[in-house]
């Protein structure tokens, strides 16, 4: 017997298409058999074996060089700087090891699943962010909202790498410019870094706090957000060496993204890993670790800690964003993304509680140098890696190697993550407005270019309030927003028995009844409470002391407003585009694109929904219907049919009776 595969158009005088239908799905190949009998003649048998990087529609697209590049480009982007100057904070600040307990729990309810949603739905449909939404088109609006949030992100978060960049020039020097006050930029209040009183004193600052807003960013030269003068060289020319690097990165596709992160996914955990066994061998260091793992179940009374826990969730993992979506599209269609769900969400979560080890190692030798309790010198945010940590590394032997060291790790983690939020921008409009597929890198020269533009803003004098402003409004309560919908989307119209079907298609593995009850239920309701939440806890931004005016918060919010404002604007163009009655327009609405022909015909998924008997009771309307297969009967409408596959969870049914409770249907 002899096995070999051959392209169709070698086996034409093989094997004859059964259909037109057959021939329209794409290339595919033969596995051809030869069976050679005793008695000479020999007989031939043929089967069309799909390849793993088509769609069952036929549909080929770029798909990754190799499956670690993928894994390490979510790994990159869900690890960014966050994961070193927010987790680690925020588990010393409620309750140390405690802390975990609240994280864990919502990792689990909602981090994952949602996790796995995002990478299940890019590479079942093969597209952006807008696109996969040819499954629900009156949804398709919130493929536009998270485009726009990763696009008004990029706005300020290449700023915080072109700091870095300014520090690391900085460091290649004998003495480190944030290490003493005889500097042009120093005020008189500025105290010695060698000073006990530094810490204890608030009308004081230090050298390293100085050197950041006074020497790197010249705060002193602005007034306020109405003074904001012209943007400084020094951080142009950084912002702009970024944003080259950015272009180069990502004009090819996930070709060259898929390189690149082979050395910024995997470079920040050597450093820390250095950082960590330098830190741990400093006076104080233990001090430190041991309150970052400090246990005070207490803390786990108190509300704001399970706030603060689920908050982190939402936004360390990177979901609704588009980045997940956008980079599952690119994987092989066979593709194992639940396991990959489960490695990448893990490394991330782990990532983070091991950078605490790090911070805290400093911190405690912080503590222990000035003589001053761990909470006067524990901070997050900039501060940290921008003064605290600067001013730790300057107290060691060798400082400026390890400044250099330092800094390249913050460079490193995040480009990746910058990589991330463009590709999502890139890949969402480009799968949208495919005349651009022929242009990828006109047009991702053009997304870069704008982003640099508008970031000028973020590097002037008074850039330290205009990229607090947008850090504050671009992706807070917009992108929980926008994960809301995107859920109730895939789980209560296109239905989760169905979007599971989509997933044993890819990867032979029908997900638990676990992650179908959070994709349903769980999930869902994390979010509404995480939006509500949101805006129940609401406070206007500030910078030190400094109060943001009534009209940069109106500027703010008509930022976050206009991305989430895309759901209900397109989900109304669509409405009014669509031809028909109202019933009609409904069932084009939240019908699936490919089975347009289906609603023309008046069948939906080739079931029948017929109403049977009405009956009230306890104030609400008990009806029973019938479900056939055998064509929609007279009277039958397809919004009633809709009405029961959302209730009866969005999947085939057997020709069998129903009963369904529903509030005050009208038919």
């Amino acid at each position: 017997m002899l096995r070999g595969r051959l392209p169709v158009a070698q086996m034409s005088s093989i094997v004859t298409p059964a259909s037109k239908a057959a021939n329209t799905m794409g290339p595919k190949e033969v596995e051809l058999i030869l069976v050679k009998e005793q008695n000479g003649v020999q007989f031939t048998t043929s089967t069309l074996v799909s390849p793993e990087n088509t769609h069952p529609s036929g549909e080929e697209r770029e798909t990754w060089g190799k499956k670690i590049d993928f894994l390490l480009s979510v790994i990159g982007f869900a690890v960014d700087l966050a994961n070193v100057w927010r987790f680690p904070y925020l588990c010393y600040k409620n309750g140390g090891g405690a802390f975990l307990v609240p994280y864990l729990f919502f990792m689990v309810i909602a981090g994952m699943p949602l996790f796995y949603m995002e990478l299940a739905l890019g590479q079942y449909n093969r597209e952006g962010a807008a696109g996969v939404w040819k499954i629900c088109p009156i949804f398709k609006g919130v493929g536009f909202t998270v485009i726009l949030i990763s696009l008004y992100v990029g706005f300020y978060y290449n700023v915080i790498i072109s700091w870095a960049l300014f520090y690391l020039f900085s460091s290649f020097s004998g003495d480190l410019p944030w290490v003493n006050c005889n500097n042009s930029w120093n005020s008189e209040n500025c105290s010695d870094l060698w000073s006990n009183s530094t810490l204890n004193d608030s009308h004081r600052t230090t050298p390293a706090a100085e050197y950041f807003e006074r020497g790197v960013l010249h705060l002193q030269d602005s007034a306020g957000i109405d003074d904001l003068g012209r943007p400084r060289w020094q951080l142009t020319s950084c912002l702009a060496v970024v944003i080259v690097v950015l272009y180069f990165s990502l004009w090819k596709g996930v070709k060259t993204s898929g390189k690149v992160v082979w050395i910024t996914a995997t470079m920040p955990y050597v450093v820390l890993t250095v950082l960590l066994l330098r830190g741990v061998t400093l006076p104080g260091a233990i001090d430190g670790i041991k309150a970052y793992l400090s246990v005070d179940f207490l803390r786990l009374l108190e509300a704001r800690v399970w706030i603060e826990a689920a908050t982190q969730i939402c936004f360390s993992l990177g979901v609704g964003f588009g980045v997940l979506i956008a980079f599952s599209s690119y994987n092989k269609f066979s593709n194992n993304c639940y396991r990959d769900a489960i490695i990448t969400s893990s490394i991330n979560s782990l990532t983070s509680f091991f950078s605490g080890f790090v911070i805290f190692s400093f911190l405690g030798y912080m503590s222990n140098k000035h003589n001053v309790a761990l909470d006067k010198v524990a901070t997050d945010g900039p501060g940290l890696v921008f003064i605290i940590y600067p001013e730790a590394i300057a107290t060691l032997p060798g400082s400026s190697v390890w400044a250099v060291i330092f800094f390249i790790m913050l460079l490193t983690l995040g480009i990746d993550s910058a990589m991330g939020g463009m590709e999502s921008v890139i890949t969402g409009l480009i799968d949208e407005f495919k005349f651009l597929h022929k242009h990828r890198e006109l047009f991702t020269l053009f997304i870069v270019v704008s982003t640099f533009l508008i970031s000028l803003f973020c590097v002037t004098n008074g850039g330290i309030y205009v990229f607090t402003l947008l850090d504050h409004y671009a992706a807070g309560t917009s992108i929980l927003f926008g994960v809301l919908i995107e859920a109730i989307g895939i789980a209560w119209l296109y239905g989760v028995d169905r979007f599971s079907d989509d997933i044993q298609e890819m990867i032979g593995q029908r997900p638990g009844l676990y992650w179908r009850l959070c994709w349903k239920f769980v999930s869902p309701c994390f979010l509404l409470f995480m939006v509500v939440v949101s805006f129940a806890t609401f406070n206007p931004p500030k910078y030190g002391t400094y109060v943001f005016p009534m009209w940069a918060n109106m500027i703010g919010w008509c930022l976050a407003m206009s991305s989430m404002a895309m759901v209900p604007l397109y989900a109304l163009y669509r409405f009014c585009s669509l031809p028909g009655s109202l019933c009609d327009k409904l069932a084009y609405a939240i019908t699936p694109e490919t089975e347009h022909h289906l609603v023309e015909r008046n069948e939906v998924r080739q079931f029948t929904v017929s109403l049977c008997m009405w009956k009230y009771n306890s104030a609400r309307w008990h009806t029973t219907i019938s479900v056939g297969s055998n064509g929609r009967r007279p009277g039958s409408s397809v919004w009633e049919w809709y009405f029961a596959q959302w209730h009866l969870g969005g999947s085939g049914f057997k020709p069998e009776t129903f009963q369904l409770w529903v509030h005050f249907l009208n038919h």
